[in-house]
């Protein structure tokens, strides 16, 4: 297993709603970690690069109904 971190950038605000599907994303295949940045509006999502790509994480998220976009 390779573990890999990569920051987001919420695209809005977080409410209840965004927090129990950032929780629920826990579920997806491969993701090690989601943490929420001090700040509210980033997460820092750990998962294992052997079972899924940078590309595939974004997409994983998106389908997830998380709007965020990856901090380069």
């Amino acid at each position: 297993m390779t573990k890999v971190q990569r920051r987001f950038r919420l695209q809005k605000p977080l409410d209840e709603v965004l927090l129990a599907r950032i929780s629920d994303a826990y579920a997806i295949y491969g993701i090690q970690r989601i943490q929420l940045a001090p700040s509210m509006d980033g997460l820092t999502v750990e998962y294992d690069a052997t079972r899924l790509r940078p590309a595939e994480v974004e997409a994983a998220l998106a389908n997830a109904g998380i709007p965020a976009e990856p901090i380069s």
